[in-house]
């Protein structure tokens, strides 16, 4: 992008989960490829210096499917998937006349996702959970006598002062879940920290506090890494309701409660894991790039 030429974008959100969308999809494979986009992602996404944001979105052509999705954190990481982003990102496609089709292909560095219009919501098959510990990734440690486990159910962590029972997951992207008494009045921003950046997890985790309310439904709070604690995380729903059942805490169709909302997630074991819920456009505009510090 030349210097001086202003960005357009949209804003948009998904349960209070928020992103700015850039639409690369008439430049292609060329947009904005001089940008060093985890910087423009720290500047677009800051609260007070810029547009605002939990994450950046990119909207590209596919070689292999009908779109691709690049995503970065508000920290300017690059990330697999998001789950509410991905919603948002379907709807910018069905309301900017991108595609007529019902259920659409996305790319995404977690594997082609497909969203598809339902009763007002988009409904996402997110694909299987991801339970091998290798894959997640998790470094775990060897234990003598105990052969390697391809499920980490239940398993305990130290975390600050005190010790953690988590069941790890990657719905594309890695996830913590932790049963947790007293939810709302957690401290999600000390703790939150502290297992994102846990060893076990050589890439960080998205970290999950839960509390079952019923069979049927699930409280939840998320630290998300590079984002620090939002109102919803998509991806993190999924992992939740996947690590209540595995628990055998819930049936496979739960409701998820988040800070902006709720998610509906179904999940019967061995299957692909659905995701439905809303998304949002919030605003459209452009910015100077040069503008921004």
């Amino acid at each position: 992008m030349k210097n001086g030429m202003k960005l357009p974008f949209t804003k948009m959100h998904g349960l209070g989960n928020d992103f700015i969308l850039i639409n690369c999809m008439e430049s292609g494979d060329n947009c904005m490829d001089a940008t060093d986009l985890p910087a423009l992602a720290r500047r677009l996404c800051h609260r007070r210096l810029g547009i605002g944001a939990d994450q950046l979105l990119l909207l590209y052509p596919s070689h292999v499917a009908e779109f691709r999705m690049g995503i970065f954190n508000a920290d300017g990481s690059e990330v697999e998937m998001c789950g509410n982003g991905i919603r948002c990102l379907a709807k910018y496609i069905w309301d900017n006349g991108l595609s007529d089709k019902e259920l659409i292909q996305v790319e995404t560095p977690a594997g082609i996702i497909k969203p598809e219009k339902v009763n007002g919501f988009v409904r996402v098959d997110m694909g299987k959970p991801i339970l091998d510990p290798e894959k997640i990734p998790l470094n775990i440690p060897p234990q003598p006598g105990v052969k390697n486990s391809k499920l980490i159910v239940d398993y305990p962590l130290q975390a600050g002062d005190r010790e953690f029972r988590v069941t790890c997951i990657s719905m594309g992207n890695p996830h913590a879940v932790i049963i947790t008494d007293g939810l709302s009045a957690f401290p999600v921003a000390y703790y939150g920290p502290a297992i994102e950046h846990h060893p076990l997890f050589p890439k960080k985790t998205n970290v999950e506090f839960i509390e079952i309310l019923n069979r049927s439904e699930i409280q939840m709070r998320v630290w998300e890494r590079g984002a620090g604690e939002t109102m919803a995380c998509g991806t993190g729903a999924c992992a939740a309701a996947v690590a209540a059942h595995l628990m055998g805490l819930t049936e496979g169709n739960v409701t998820i409660h988040l800070g902006g909302g709720n998610l509906t997630i179904n999940w019967d074991k061995d299957t692909h894991v659905y995701m439905t819920g809303p998304a949002v456009e919030v605003f459209t505009g452009a910015v100077d790039l040069n503008s921004l510090t």
